[in-house]
């Protein structure tokens, strides 16, 4: 019964998808630009996507010493026993 059911949403999501696309934006006016309006907006994303590199190098050095520390406690273990 689960199968069927999720068979019939999935089905049922894959149809609609078709028509829910979102409506074209309306043409920017003719003089759009000029005044140092751009399209997008002026958003820096600089400081973010360095501050986001940095937590990513962060965690995954962190996670590399962590099995590094594990390794050394079982070697560590094995040479006890």
């Amino acid at each position: 019964m689960k199968k069927t059911l999720l068979f019939f949403v999935l089905l049922m999501t894959s149809m609609a998808a078709t028509s829910l696309f979102a409506q074209v934006p309306p043409p920017p006016p003719p003089n759009h630009g000029t005044s140092g309006n751009q399209p997008g907006g002026n958003t820096p994303i600089g400081g973010g996507l360095f501050i986001l590199l940095g937590l990513g190098a962060t965690y995954g050095g962190k996670k590399l010493y962590n099995m590094s520390q594990d390794k050394l406690n079982e070697n560590s273990n094995r040479k006890q026993n």
